[in-house]
């Protein structure tokens, strides 16, 4: 797995630790690793021949 540092708005932040953290995941990296892997696949990059995939 790859670190990758990420700069958010305080009130983004703040949305993510008083409604998200704990519910979609347990600490604000988890958070928002599930939010960006939800998001990704719901695209279809993460499916192969998907919508974006690679064939």
């Amino acid at each position: 797995m790859r670190k990758v540092l990420v700069a958010l708005p305080e009130n983004v932040a703040d949305l993510l630790n008083k409604e998200l953290v704990g519910t979609i995941g347990e600490t604000c990296s988890d958070t928002l690793r599930t939010i960006i892997m939800s998001w990704l696949s719901e695209k279809g990059y993460l499916t192969k021949g998907g919508k974006h995939g690679k064939e």
